[in-house]
């Protein structure tokens, strides 16, 4: 499983959700930091990744477009050591690997997480 941690979220952060099963890239690593969430979501798509991020647009633009990739994980327990958020977020993540290779929106708070399949 590949992630792609959005820019609103540290690259720090994404080196915390690597695992044996998990690789994980900052987009500052790979794309311009100012990029549209559109050109994230098509990169995403070209290459495999599920998006990790705290925006709530790019749910919003796959709502619109009925999308069915990527997947999201949306964060929103910010208010946390980044350590202990990337465990949070990593096993939410292993508790939902199916939902996630077929297209979904993982939403994480600080007290559970929930998903919903593709298109909303």
């Amino acid at each position: 499983m590949k992630l792609l941690v959005d820019m609103n979220l540290p690259p720090k952060f994404a080196d915390m959700l690597v695992t044996d099963s998990i690789e994980s890239e900052h987009w500052s690593r790979v794309g311009l930091p100012n990029a549209k969430d559109s050109e994230i979501i098509n990169y995403a798509i070209q290459n495999d990744y599920i998006v990790v991020t705290c925006d709530l647009d790019f749910s919003a633009i796959l709502s619109v477009t009925l999308g069915t990739k990527p997947s999201i994980v949306q964060v929103r327990a910010r208010n946390m050591l980044w350590s202990d958020l990337a465990e949070m977020v990593v096993k939410s993540i292993m508790q939902n690997v199916s939902e996630l290779n077929n297209g979904a929106i993982l939403t994480i708070d600080a007290k559970k997480s929930r998903s919903r399949l593709l298109p909303l």
